[in-house]
């Protein structure tokens, strides 16, 4: 699936079929510490995750929902097994080739926001189009058109501090969108907003996955946001159970 270039970092991506799955976990296992101490975080997880699904990830807290994250989005390595995200398999990319799969095909939205303070929610937003170094005209009308969809599109110059808690993390799902990722990957994305709110994020998120046509895999532990997402994977004992 993934084509070599040669060399440590310089494996290309795969071209991403259509018709395969989004995310495919195969026996994943993860483990931080040695001996008596280890902690077995994963303990041979495998699913796979269809295109255009928002799947919410449960589990108690310590569970290894932010690790399962991290692995899949290429911020964390496995111990044994084999992640493949939109047709590549993660096992042959260096770091530029995960730099690379993270900056053009995945989102990520954290419950902290990570907004930059002093930049307006519109500048926040064009951040990874910067960096992609996208033309001028094409980035102001691609943050215009984002913050209109989360609904900021009159917030467009004010800075985080000046905002809600729910308008800034609308301002993190606008920014997770604008390299049109495939990939939304989400951390307890309402962890630090009020029960109202939180939903009114959910929906977002559930509009954006039939809107954008992405993938979502999101963190929570509130089980008030489980009937949003198409399936529910519970992590428990370092295994996942799948839920109806």
């Amino acid at each position: 699936m993934t084509q070599h270039t040669g060399g440590q970092s310089g494996t290309a991506l795969a071209e991403s079929p259509a018709d395969g799955p989004m995310i495919r976990i195969e026996d994943l296992h993860r483990s931080y510490g040695t001996g008596a101490a280890a902690v077995h975080a994963l303990r041979g997880v495998s699913f796979e995750i269809p295109r255009g699904e928002l799947v919410a990830l449960k589990g108690r807290s310590g569970s290894g929902k932010t690790t399962l994250l991290n692995l899949v989005g290429g911020l964390d390595t496995p111990d044994r097994g084999s992640i493949t995200v939109a047709g590549t398999e993660l096992s042959g990319l260096g770091e530029d080739g995960l730099l690379e799969l993270r900056r053009d095909r995945i989102g990520f939205i954290f419950q902290s926001f990570g907004l930059i303070p002093i930049l307006t929610a519109a500048e926040n937003v064009g951040v990874p189009l910067r960096l992609r170094k996208a033309d001028p005209r094409e980035r102001e009308e691609r943050v215009a058109l984002l913050l209109s969809l989360v609904g900021l599109g009159d917030h467009a110059q004010q800075r985080p501090g000046e905002l809600s808690g729910g308008q800034q993390q609308r301002v993190a799902i606008a920014r997770a969108l604008a390299n049109r990722p495939a990939l939304l990957i989400a951390d307890e994305p309402t962890g630090q907003l009020d029960a109202e709110t939180g939903l009114a994020v959910m929906q977002l998120l559930r509009a954006v996955v039939r809107g954008e046509g992405v993938t979502a895999l999101v963190a929570t532990h509130d089980p008030q946001l489980l009937g949003f997402a198409d399936r529910v994977l519970e992590l428990s004992d370092g295994h996942i159970v799948e839920h109806a």
